[in-house]
């Protein structure tokens, strides 16, 4: 986005807030479809925990996605968006039965990680599809924050309970109509993934009813210039050929299922602040920003990396600064980073803040959560309001001391 127009919402809705391009979402979820081309049966499934707005929820139904919910929350704001029950999957981890007969009972297709709630669900309704979600061992990306396919993860059934699985699916008589993989976020290498795939393409050959195969997603993004990301047209081209192969060896065309969240969504976002104070020490140069890890706070969490431009002096000489929040703990947003001359009042924009910013923000020291600003159709629409004083009172109880 233009750097004018951001500072035009900025001027507009206030800051810190949320911007998100519409234009680079189409962008990336018809360069993921176009990736995939030679597949009969292609289903994207957006990941709802990325950017859970419900006009973003909208925009994606616009362009035929489906969704993948974590909770029953997820569900119904997927329902609530317009979305069809068939058109979602919900693959939750951890959760009591009892949600996850809630979910099925809205119509949605369930996905099972867990061998005793398989059982205890294929007991009760063998009659309703469900899918199993496989840990491959296999560990695609290179952070264990969000790396979830390796053997100490709490994600999946193990490959090794292969044999205690197929007993369990016998017994009930249940319906197994998909196969799933999720082995994380940031994916460097093709092979890796290809291999883990070839893991679920000898699992699937248990089962004589399936739909779908679904093989997660946790493409790369680059987050910096010359970062590296996921070559999704090279994955595109191996995956759809071996994937075509394995339908014909099956003996009928499968849906190849994907649940890409952070590709579609996280190059489309720009967190603007503005700068309250300049601070000199001995040492440093501190940026400081009306905002905090109560607002962003995967560069403290995960150690991302997200780039930071002064769109109010773009052009300016560059100094290194390191940008910190306004929370009463250590939130360093970036350390001695080269950033064009700041001055108070100047609007910092971090870029990539589609993904996992707003939907992981809290009111930590009682500060309000930001807008939400969609460019759509070169026009800003506000689609979440800033936050206010009632807000934060909202759901207490005040008693009599």
């Amino acid at each position: 986005m233009e750097h004018t127009t951001l500072l035009q919402i900025a001027a507009d809705y206030g800051s810190p807030v949320y911007v998100y391009d519409a234009e680079k979402i189409k962008f990336q979820y018809k360069r993921l479809t176009s990736a995939f081309s030679k597949v009969k049966k292609l289903k994207l499934n957006y990941a709802v925990k990325a950017l859970s707005n419900i006009s973003v929820l909208k925009l994606f139904n616009q362009l035929g996605s489906g969704l993948d919910t974590v909770s029953i929350q997820e569900v119904q704001l997927g329902l609530k968006a317009g979305f069809k029950p068939e058109q979602i999957i919900f693959t939750p981890n951890g959760v009591s039965l009892a949600e996850i007969e809630k979910a099925a009972k809205l119509g949605v297709q369930i996905n099972i990680d867990n061998l005793s709630v398989l059982e205890q669900f294929g007991t009760k309704h063998p009659k309703i599809p469900v899918c199993i979600r496989i840990n491959p061992h296999v560990m695609a990306g290179g952070n264990t924050n969000i790396s979830v396919g390796h053997i100490d993860s709490k994600f999946g059934i193990s490959i090794h309970q292969i044999p205690h699985l197929l007993r369990i699916v016998e017994n009930t008589k249940m319906n197994i109509n998909g196969i799933h993989m999720h082995t994380g976020s940031d994916i460097l290498d093709i092979d890796v993934f290809l291999y883990a795939s070839e893991i679920l393409f000898d699992t699937a050959k248990n089962f004589k009813t399936l739909d779908f195969i679904d093989f997660g997603s946790g493409f790369k993004v680059p987050y910096k210039t010359g970062d590296i990301e996921t070559n999704i047209e090279e994955l595109g081209d191996k995956l759809s050929k071996r994937f075509n192969q394995f339908c014909k060896s099956y003996g009928k065309p499968l849906t190849l299922a994907f649940e890409p969240g952070k590709f579609l969504v996280s190059e489309a976002g720009y967190f603007l602040t503005k700068v309250n104070v300049v601070k000199q020490t001995t040492s440093t140069v501190f940026a400081q920003v009306d905002s905090g890890f109560n607002h962003l706070i995967r560069p403290m969490l995960y150690g991302s990396q997200h780039e930071i431009v002064n769109i109010s002096n773009s052009k300016g000489r560059e100094r290194f600064y390191s940008v910190v929040g306004y929370i009463c703990e250590t939130d360093t947003f970036a350390n001695n980073r080269r950033i064009s001359e700041i001055k108070e009042d100047d609007i910092l924009a971090f870029k990539n803040a589609g993904a996992y910013c707003y939907s992981m923000a809290s009111n930590y020291n009682s500060r309000y959560r930001p807008a939400e600003v969609l460019w759509l159709n070169k026009k800003a629409h506000l689609i979440r309001k800033r936050e206010t004083f009632d807000d934060i009172l909202n759901n207490q109880i005040e008693i009599t001391i």
